[in-house]
Formats: structure tokens, sequence, C-alpha cells
């Protein structure tokens, strides 16, 4: 699933990607709200906040606030920079490698999270967690050509309520038919993103109340084996 790219990909590889790096982005920003209370994946949310705090001339609020979008796109534009020279390079296994650098410093944050106590360590973890979100979701944009967004839902929300009105047009004869098992494949995979986002997010609390810090360090260590077994498989592949 980290491999493939493009109009290589077919539904159930897009599917079992949303399934894995939504569910684990999920319980990453829900367990970031709950523990922490801001949201590391929702720019939507942190630029009305950002908004909010400059309108009350919060100036030490709103640099924060800026803070966490531009962590963000940072991680974004580290994702692409090592896709790009990866794919001049003829390397198959680019995608897994962004996944695995994402496990590779998730796990420091968990270690951070179980054993700093500093005044700072809320700052360190969201912008952490904020360049790991755009890290992984232009990771998943890139290799999906924009099918799937992992870190958030409004763009597949957005998308299930276009195709639901495709779909009822279907059903009464103003559309193409068929165009019917294509609309049908994308509601199976927008759905899919957001349920996984959602369980994620209620498991991931779950387990945070259980051994706190000790959940990004699982997280870490999925993503790292999601990730070593994308590269074995591209190494045994033509490039």
């Amino acid at each position: 699933m980290l491999i493939h790219q493009g109009a290589a990909r077919n539904e159930r590889i897009d599917v079992h990607l949303a399934c894995w790096l939504a569910g684990v982005a999920g319980a990453l920003n829900a367990t970031a709200f709950y523990a922490i209370g801001f949201f590391a994946a929702n720019m939507t949310g942190n630029v009305s906040a950002l908004s909010d705090h400059v309108a009350t001339k919060d100036g030490r609020a709103s640099l924060f606030y800026l803070s966490i979008v531009l962590v963000f796109i940072l991680g974004s534009t580290a994702s692409s920079l090592i896709v790009n020279a990866g794919q001049r390079r003829g390397r198959n296994g680019v995608y897994a490698g962004c996944i695995l650098v994402e496990a590779l410093l998730l796990a420091p944050l968990g270690l951070a999270d179980l054993f700093v106590t500093a005044e700072w360590r809320v700052e360190m973890l969201v912008l952490g967690l904020a360049f790991l979100m755009g890290l992984q979701n232009a990771t998943v944009t890139r290799i999906s050509n924009a099918r799937i967004r992992t870190t958030h839902v409004s763009g597949m929300a957005t998308d299930i309520g276009i195709e639901i009105a495709i779909a009822i047009d279907i059903l009464r004869g103003r559309a193409v038919p068929a165009d019917a098992v294509d609309n049908r494949a994308k509601l199976r995979l927008h759905i899919t993103t957001i349920a996984a986002f959602f369980g994620g997010g209620v498991l991931g609390v779950l387990i945070y109340q259980a051994i706190g810090g000790g959940l990004l360090l699982a997280a870490a260590l999925l993503l790292m084996a999601i990730a070593l077994h994308a590269l074995r498989r591209a190494r045994r592949k033509p490039g």
C-alpha cells in the first residue's frame, strides 16, 4: 500500500492505506486534544483559533497557533522533498521511507510525553505531532493522487456528500449508470477513512488513559512495521 502510486493503485490498496494511517492519525489527533488540549492535525480549527486570538490581540496565543500551522506545512514540505528526491533516484520505497521517518520521530515524542515535565512539554508535543501529521498527510496525498487524506476528515466528508449526490442522480436516471461502480468505490473509501479516523481516536484515548505516552510509542512501532514491510517489498520490485 506504500509502493504503488496514482493509477497503479486499486481500491483494495487505497482502503488498506486509509484504514491503517487514518486510524493512527485519528488516535494521535484525539489523544493530543485529550492530553494537552490542542489538535495537531486540524488546521481549519487552528487557523480559526489563530484569527480569534489575533482579533482579541492575544499575541502569545496567536504566535503559538501560527506556529502549529507553519510546522504542519513544514512537515508537508519535508515529505515532498523526500519523495521528490526518491523519485529522481528511482526509489520504489520512497513513500514507505516517509512513513518510517514519521515513526522514528514519533518515538522520541512518546518518550518525552512519558518523562518530560518541563513547562515547554505541551508546545513540544503539539508542534512535534503537527509536523508529523503534515508529513503523513502529504505522503498519502502524493501516493494516492489526492484520493485519500488521513489526518483530517473535512475533505473526505465533502467527498461523501458529492458521491451521495451522484448516487442519487444515478438512481433517478439522470447520470450515467456506468458511473455507479466508481461511485460506490469512492463512497466506500471515504466512509472507511472517516470510520478509521473516528475509531482510531476512540481507541487512542482509551489506550492513552491506560498507558499515557506509551500510546505514541505503540503507534511508532506500528508505523515502523508498516514501513519496513513496504520497504522489503519495494526491494523485490523492479525499478
